[in-house]
């Protein structure tokens, strides 16, 4: 039989029941720590943890109506602020308690993902398709165009979100379409600067001139050999993105200015809690380990997809 150490392997053979001497051979483990040491490396290599979380994430925004336990609008006033289950005055008809209105915890925090699943897609496909085109148009062209389409995002980048969006709310409402168009405001602008610089390089490359020595048009140029150039930069940025897009969505909830009530959402939810910490802590406790999850699933899932698709950050 045959077993590895770190630094040496024996191989023993046995000789009617006897076992004959053992010689070492270094750089090996033994079988018992091979399982452990291979899991390790496995979960190093690939993101396993935050893609369940996102997975996890996906799951309860499809089908919150059929995972949730109870209606999330829908509230029983017999059982304000009720503990989580551990809790001896805890239920197990409410596993992580109600809110001031009898409402069920986990139900609203369910589908709470659901919002911010459905306010990350729209933001980030219309700010990853506005972005990238301005950015593919200023860095080709360059020159006067640029210069302006450049000076437009500085001023994009120089103006102070939260205050805008407090007044655009202020004065045309409050509802979920004013939060995607605020937010996507917000993240059109970081495409639009890393795409550019992206294609200040690969618009001197060969290819790209003897695509336009042999007759192609800026549109085809631009859409046949640049952009599938700048797709992983594009795919970054916007996993990446999507914990800002969380967080912000989250913050302007917690503000008042954000999803209107009584929508579900995780920033709400906070809010809604902040003033209940010392007796019913689990109305913002809950919804904050929802978000803490979240942005750092996808900013780690972010940082996996740069090293694997940039060859000069992937890891050896």
């Amino acid at each position: 039989w045959r077993t590895r150490t770190s630094t040496r392997e024996f191989v023993t053979s046995s000789v009617n029941g006897v076992p004959a001497v053992s010689r070492d051979v270094p750089g090996r483990f033994p079988p018992v720590l091979n399982i452990p040491v291979r899991t390790y490396r496995f979960i190093r290599e690939w993101p396993v943890i935050p893609a369940l979380i996102m997975v996890v994430l996906v799951v309860c925004a499809i089908f919150a109506p059929l995972i949730a336990p109870h209606d999330p609008l829908i509230g029983d006033l017999r059982v304000p602020n009720t503990p989580p289950i551990w809790y001896a005055e805890g239920s197990a008809t409410y596993i992580l308690g109600t809110d001031t209105l009898g409402r069920d915890v986990l139900t609203r925090t369910i589908f709470g993902a659901r919002i911010s699943l459905i306010i990350v897609s729209i933001v980030l496909s219309t700010g990853a398709l506005f972005g990238t085109t301005l950015g593919l148009v200023a860095g080709y062209y360059g020159g006067h165009l640029d210069e302006i389409l450049m000076r437009f995002v500085d001023l994009t980048l120089a103006v102070p979100f939260i205050l805008v969006a407090l007044v655009v709310v202020i004065i045309l409402g409050q509802s979920l379409t004013i939060i995607v168009i605020l937010i996507s405001t917000l993240t059109w602008s970081g495409f639009s600067r890393q795409v550019r610089a992206e294609v200040l390089s690969l618009r001197t490359r060969d290819y790209v001139a003897m695509a336009r020595v042999a007759g192609a048009s800026d549109a085809m140029i631009l859409y046949r050999h640049i952009l599938p150039g700048v797709l992983n930069t594009v795919i970054v940025i916007a996993t990446l993105n999507v914990a800002n897009v969380i967080l912000a969505e989250a913050v302007l909830s917690f503000l008042g200015v954000g999803v209107p009530p009584p929508t579900p959402a995780w920033g709400a939810m906070i809010s809604d809690g902040r003033d209940y910490l010392g007796t019913a802590w689990w109305l913002a406790f809950f919804p904050g380990i929802a978000i803490f999850l979240t942005v750092v699933s996808f900013n780690f899932m972010g940082d996996w997809l740069r090293d694997k698709l940039d060859p000069r950050l992937r890891q050896l």
